[in-house]
């Protein structure tokens, strides 16, 4: 039955490497030369983050926007700023990184998992509400890939309760939901910039707000607790010293000139490959027009139905990165099962055990998440999202090799 599989001995489908990542040119190198050149390598002498922090609000959609070292801090100081502190609770899904549910234990509060909806993967707004207690102050919907959490509702719900929102979208940059940019919707957005992300600086962060109290209260976190106006030596709050270089901001400046066509191009690629893997039997890629009007695809997902195909999905993927398509099975334990909340290896922020002595993660159950984990999801990374319409055939190609031959690929694994 044509060309064997690549994993016995068959000519692969593609040979090519897909684009690299990240893509930079000179005038990037430049960019960065400059500040060296200058000597104003710092935050606090230069010109370059805050222009940054002002050009990335903007494209976003939000008002105010304070630069960060990565991620993880961006999402810890935004749930400070709303005054989670010991005994809160904070409504986190459980298919994401860590960082989402440690930077609520890093606060000294209790992260609360609810499941994903099944055709996207982000926070199931119904799970959401369900998992609502006296104690919870916030929640973070996480956008999946690039692919925007049902913020309608949660929006609805956290604001009928009095509950911050609070956007991790660390894979969101350039999408949007209806007209507005992800990470301008809630009370605070999160982004990184960490060296796989769709816009980076090898490292860094930027929490973004429409709320000018709390852009100063991220502000201050962020420089040593120092509040605008005071003194040098004053400081107001438990801040740190989190401020980005000038270097990076140069960097992220610069990269932010690729930004908007290379979010077109994963999106429209995105769909195409919607189009093309979902006549494919037992391949359902994630759902659109759930109300996001443009998606980042930081991370290509579809779900693999291993009962379809009679082949685990360990075995598809292995066959398809072997066909030269770089697949992965992203993430495979639901955080509520890793050693850190099995054990509540929690270190020095032991603010669960007033309001949550007993608390077990062990008794958490979401089974959506854990199909995710343990047979469905399939990642595929997004610069390769930025090649053509012929890279993305090489795709399709491949999956569909793999189901014409799924009998050879069965007895392969048995």
């Amino acid at each position: 039955m044509g060309n064997p599989l690549a994993i016995q001995g068959g000519k692969p489908v593609r040979a090519k490497l897909f684009p690299s990542w990240p893509v930079w040119d000179d005038t990037d190198a430049e960019a960065v030369a400059a500040v060296v050149r200058s000597g104003r390598w710092g935050r606090l002498n230069g010109d370059r983050v805050e222009a940054f922090e002002q050009a990335f609000a903007a494209f976003q959609g939000a008002a105010h926007g304070v630069a960060v070292v990565n991620g993880s801090v961006a999402l810890r100081l935004a749930l400070l700023a709303v005054g989670i502190e010991a005994g809160d609770e904070v409504i986190v899904p459980p298919y994401t990184f860590l960082a989402t549910a440690t930077s609520v234990i890093e606060c000294n509060a209790t992260p609360v998992f609810a499941d994903i909806d099944p055709d996207t993967y982000c926070l199931d707004p119904e799970a959401f509400a369900a998992a609502i207690t006296p104690r919870t102050r916030a929640v973070i919907p996480v956008h999946l890939g690039g692919q925007a959490a049902a913020m309608e509702r949660i929006l609805t719900v956290a604001r009928e309760r009095g509950i911050a929102v609070i956007e991790d979208a660390a894979h969101a940059h350039g999408a949007t939901y209806g007209e507005k940019g992800l990470g301008s919707l809630g009370d605070l957005g999160a982004f990184s910039f960490q060296s796989s992300k769709n816009l980076t600086a090898g490292e860094g962060g930027i929490v973004l707000t429409n709320h000018a109290e709390l852009a100063a209260a991220v502000r201050a976190l962020h420089h040593c607790g120092r509040r605008s106006g005071g003194q040098w030596y004053e400081h107001t709050s438990l801040g740190g010293n989190y401020r980005l270089s000038e270097l990076q901001g140069a960097l992220l400046l610069s990269q932010m000139r690729r930004l908007a066509d290379q979010t077109q191009r994963r999106n429209a690629n995105g769909l195409y490959l919607n189009a093309r893997l979902g006549l494919i039997p037992g391949i359902l890629p994630l759902a659109r027009g759930r109300g996001e009007t443009l998606h980042a695809y930081h991370l290509y997902v579809f779900r693999y139905d291993a009962e379809t195909w009679g082949v685990p999905r360990a075995a598809f993927v292995r066959a398809l990165r072997a066909e030269g398509i770089p697949a992965s099975e992203g993430y495979t334990i639901p955080l509520y099962r890793q050693g850190l909340f099995r054990d509540r290896a929690f270190g020095p922020y032991t603010g669960y055990t007033g309001s949550h002595p007993d608390l077990d993660y062990g008794a958490v159950h979401c089974p959506v998440c854990e199909r995710a984990c343990g047979s469905e999801g399939c990642w595929l990374p997004q610069s390769l999202l930025l090649g053509n319409r012929r890279d993305m055939d090489s795709v399709v190609r491949a999956v569909a090799k793999l189901f014409e031959h799924r009998g050879a690929l069965r007895q392969a694994t048995e």
